[in-house]
């Protein structure tokens, strides 16, 4: 009997685990139609993103799941499909940041118990990632205010 419950609970835990296959990288056609007018400078699709958040408290935590990250001359964008995790435009007024170690790279919005952070590898050139990203950051109204 113990044997049926473990058989059980895996077939369990297999039917309720997201497929590896399944892409987070769908948009819809008038997203994507804007994202190509803004110019996509980069764009990676089911990327491992390390989200953090409480960052500094004893409630502090970190998840990983898949994700897209769409970089356009005036977007930042980390979404699974429809489902936006993240967008940093130009009429943004937070505070964000940008740090790369190595080919890692850690997009930080907020600051002390508010700040998130989402970390990622890029597939290819992290510094030319980081330099795309950062003149997004640049840009926003939140850099603007505080500068």
């Amino acid at each position: 009997m113990h044997r049926g419950l473990v058989a059980a609970a895996l077939l369990a835990l297999v039917a309720a685990t997201p497929s590896c296959s399944r892409s987070t990288g769908k948009l819809s056609p008038e997203l994507l139609q804007q994202l190509q007018g803004e110019g996509i400078a980069r764009r990676a699709d089911d990327l491992w993103v390390r989200y953090s958040h409480g960052m500094g408290t004893l409630r502090g935590a970190w998840e990983e799941h898949r994700a897209s990250i769409v970089v356009t001359g005036a977007r930042i964008l980390i979404h699974q499909n429809d489902r936006v995790l993240i967008e940093i435009t130009e009429r943004s007024t937070g505070r964000y940041s940008l740090r790369r170690e190595g080919d890692r790279l850690s997009l930080r919005s907020g600051e002390g118990r508010s700040a998130r952070s989402w970390a990622f590898h890029p597939t290819d050139d992290a510094a030319g990632w980081a330099k795309d990203m950062r003149g997004v950051l640049e840009k926003t109204a939140g850099a603007i205010r505080h500068a």
